[in-house]
């Protein structure tokens, strides 16, 4: 699995049934959502990560945000696939269960692209398997250049994803932007596609997608936005909002930089006055406390981390004291 977008984790030192479950249901650590059925399985089965089971004990709602130009809603948690879904590996019914659960707890947008190695053809079959298909919010990506080409890349990401229309198709990296938005607006014309849109993943390239946001017609952007890289917040989530423009935040830890920075560190106490209970629960709250985010999309691979991620998506928010808190603290880590 790689460490880019998934949490650290530790191997249990004690080998007892009653010991493994504190090591990997560490209650400080693991939200409130679906507790006691991931409970249950972790202590009956001998598999290391949790299957899917009911949102019985789910307290609240996952939040949701609405997308600007239509008000269709979307879960505030999504699912990345950048690393993770890139290969298929033994870890495939790792993968599967992540799906499930993601699915199960009330998520809906999957973001993946051409460029993330096998990605598509994996999410695609796994979706089929398991019958999500349509209850999913997909969201891919075109990164070539010429009208030609960005046809063809696009015609396979329908044939690898098996949906019709795809929900979200968006300029990779700004590759080639003109000439693959005009294909994108063509597409979305015939009914091909529901929705488009840019990214980029770098505060360099922020000049750029503000001329665009400005210029063009959108109706996503996807973006790099945390606590530790919260550049965004001066001028493209304002302008999103104004334009509207709804905002997906990619990098939500950094590919994995947070938990390095983070290990050995405890939250701070102030941490629970926002439901927060995990590192990664921090920096998704933080996110999701700014209303311009439609959806942040971390990646892993990792049904455990998969429900502590969503667990972002319940309970209170930072308030605006809090998130200048939590810049302050990005400064020390």
């Amino acid at each position: 699995m790689a460490v880019c977008h998934s949490h650290l984790s530790s191997s249990p030192t004690d080998d007892t049934s009653l010991g493994l479950q504190r090591k990997m249901l560490n209650m400080q650590h693991i939200p409130q959502i679906d507790r006691r059925t991931v409970l249950k399985l972790l202590l009956a089965s001998s598999l290391s990560w949790p299957m899917a089971g009911s949102r019985a004990d789910q307290k609240q709602p996952l939040l949701s945000r609405a997308v600007p130009g239509t008000g269709e809603t979307i879960p505030a948690v999504g699912l990345g696939t950048s690393d993770e879904f890139e290969s298929v590996g033994e870890n495939i019914e790792q993968l599967r269960e992540v799906l499930r659960l993601f699915i199960d707890l009330g998520g809906r947008l999957i973001d993946t692209a051409p460029g993330y190695g096998k990605a598509e053809q994996v999410l695609g079959n796994l979706m089929s398997d398991l019958g999500i298909t349509e209850k999913a919010f997909v969201a891919t990506k075109v990164r070539t250049r010429g009208r030609e080409s960005g046809e063809n890349q696009f015609q396979t990401s329908e044939r690898l994803l098996n949906k019709t229309p795809l929900d979200l198709i968006q300029v990779h990296s700004l590759v080639d932007v003109k000439i693959q938005l005009d294909n994108q607006h063509r597409w979305k014309d015939a009914g091909r596609v529901r929705y488009v849109g840019i990214t980029h993943s770098r505060v360099s390239a922020f000049k750029e997608l503000e001329q665009l946001m400005r210029r063009e017609q959108l109706d996503f952007v996807q973006l790099n936005y945390s606590f530790t890289e919260p550049d965004a917040e001066e001028r493209l989530l304002p302008l999103a909002a104004d334009r509207g423009i709804a905002v997906i935040a990619n990098r939500p830890f950094e590919n994995g930089a947070l938990f390095r920075r983070v290990k050995g560190k405890a939250l701070p106490d102030w941490a629970a006055d926002f439901d927060c209970e995990s590192w990664a629960q921090f920096s998704l709250k933080y996110i999701l406390a700014h209303t311009a985010v439609t959806c942040v999309i971390p990646a892993t691979s990792n049904p455990r981390h998969l429900v502590d991620n969503m667990g972002a998506g319940v309970g209170r928010l930072p308030n605006d004291d809090m998130r200048r808190r939590m810049r302050e603290l990005a400064n020390d880590l």
